[in-house]
């Protein structure tokens, strides 16, 4: 316990570094022990928490923030340019019936 102690107050995390090879191994070993549910499961459980601790609001701020950051990086032009791709893939799929009288 000691040792868990010591680690928490140099504020490391325990385990391997995320994204090395054995951070990899480890999360196949949990998900042959565990299944793929035991993720959606802990995820699921996650965004409650930060939900009930944060609020809906955080949701919305953290979604400014990204948008205006995606603007910086790419330019007002690209939020324009996607809205026509979408909008253009609307129109393929969602085809009116014009034989029916």
């Amino acid at each position: 316990m000691a040792d868990i102690d010591k680690i928490e107050k140099a504020g490391k995390k325990r385990g391997p570094v995320a994204g090395t090879e054995e951070a990899r191994r480890g999360g196949e070993a949990v998900r042959k022990k565990y299944g793929r549910e035991f993720y959606s499961r802990i995820g699921k459980k996650g965004g409650d928490t930060v939900r009930r601790e944060h609020g809906s609001e955080f949701y919305a701020e953290i979604g400014r923030k990204g948008g205006e950051q995606t603007k910086n990086r790419q330019g007002s032009e690209f939020y324009a340019r996607i809205g026509r791709i979408g909008g253009q893939r609307n129109r393929t799929r969602v085809q009116p019936d014009t034989d029916k009288k």
